[in-house]
């Protein structure tokens, strides 16, 4: 799939209207995006294995529900974040409590370990997960920075334990929002991560600054060769929140973003982009755009092939499947199904049915995985959130 002809367009920026919105509305910030910098999450308990579950694996797809009726694999999760897949075996990251836990083949859920130094204050906590290779790699914020680790994985299914921390990134800026924190193994054997602006929105256009960036390295943490800004971690830029990432058979990337309080965005992410943040925010005015987003000021930009109001999307987690693409959306509450063969389209599952959604993947079997997050101060959690859920289209 060709991206650069496609999806790029020359914004012609005028006028200072969205510079003054953005000042009035930097206060609210995530507030209206499903993020908020002054609340943390709530206790729900401890997890627990659905009744339901019964004794299907993650992987092995036997009997698995259409959406309109997904399975409850798991209940009880605090403030999940994030889902992967260690062989058939589902690892989620609990955002509050620094917590890795095992999901069972029969759908039981235990610690397999806790990374003490995450240290959870507003959106701040332990992020994003990745496995390569027998290690599981963890994004997390602890004081003053955020840090990238990864552990051996030891054991086996149902018996998991981690081996001894190794730094390989640390002296990220963090802040209380706007903290990114997903991670992701390329097609390229690479490890992606995201980070937000952290607040400081004028460094997601300073290309010296790590904020406001998908970043890129190797597995040990190392800069590659190739990477678009030269001796640097920074893969793309203008960004003001990304959260979810992915790529499609054809290696191209995708990455779901919240805005400020106008557009939340899909984007195709291509090496050394430029997305806007803070200049623009959604798809520019100008040269043809029928819904245009707003901005101040001049440059190329690429523009998002999809954008959202906040309260229909605050988007976090995505997954790719053969033919779509799924986002979870917190303050939207569902989520969104967007074609492959027509990434200007869109439908909604699931829309207000299971409350704020953070992390949809795809198993090794095809179905799908999604976290609800209601348990983190910000929803309104039922008895058994938060849950993971799993359904097939």
């Amino acid at each position: 799939m060709s991206t650069s002809a496609h999806f790029r367009t020359r914004r012609l920026l005028t006028g200072a209207a969205m510079s003054l919105a953005v000042v009035l509305s930097a206060c609210s910030s995530d507030s209206h995006s499903g993020e908020t910098n002054d609340r943390g999450g709530e206790d729900s308990g401890a997890a627990s294995a659905s009744s339901g579950s019964g004794s299907s694996d993650a992987g092995s797809g036997s009997s698995t529900p259409g959406a309109d009726s997904p399975e409850v694999v798991a209940t009880g999760l605090e403030s999940p974040w994030s889902i992967a897949f260690h062989g058939q075996t589902m690892l989620v990251s609990e955002r509050d409590s620094g917590r890795i836990l095992e999901v069972s083949a029969g759908g039981d859920v235990r610690e397999v370990g806790r990374i003490d130094d995450a240290a959870a204050s507003g959106e701040a906590g332990l992020h994003g997960l990745a496995v390569d290779n027998g290690r599981l790699y963890a994004f997390f914020a602890a004081g003053t920075e955020n840090r990238v680790v990864r552990f051996d994985l030891l054991g086996e299914a149902g018996n998991l334990s981690l081996g001894e921390e190794e730094t390989i990134l640390d002296g990220l800026p963090t802040a209380n929002f706007h903290n990114g924190g997903r991670l992701a193994f390329g097609p390229d054997g690479m490890l992606y991560a995201t980070l937000g602006d952290t607040g400081d929105r004028d460094s997601a256009q300073d290309e010296d600054a790590l904020s406001g960036k998908i970043l890129r390295m190797t597995p040990d943490g190392d800069i590659p060769a190739d990477n678009p800004f030269g001796d640097s971690l920074v893969f793309s830029m203008g960004h003001r929140n990304p959260q979810g990432i992915g790529w499609d058979d054809e290696g191209t990337m995708y990455a779901s973003e919240f805005g400020q309080d106008t557009w939340d965005e899909l984007n195709v992410i291509e090496a050394g982009g430029n997305y806007g943040w803070p200049e623009v925010e959604g798809i520019a005015q100008g040269d043809g755009a029928s819904d245009g987003g707003s901005g101040d000021g001049d440059g190329d930009f690429i523009d998002p092939v999809q954008q959202w109001s906040p309260d229909q999307a605050s988007p976090s987690g995505l997954a790719i499947t053969d033919d779509s693409i799924l986002i979870a959306g917190l303050r939207g509450e569902r989520l969104h199904q967007v074609p492959l063969d027509d990434l200007k389209s869109s439908s909604e599952l699931w829309t207000g049915e299971h409350g704020r959604l953070r992390d949809v993947v795809e198993a090794p079997d095809g179905s799908l995985l999604v976290l609800t997050n209601n348990t983190d101060g910000r929803g309104e959690p039922g008895p058994d959130d938060d849950r993971l859920l799993r359904f097939t289209l």
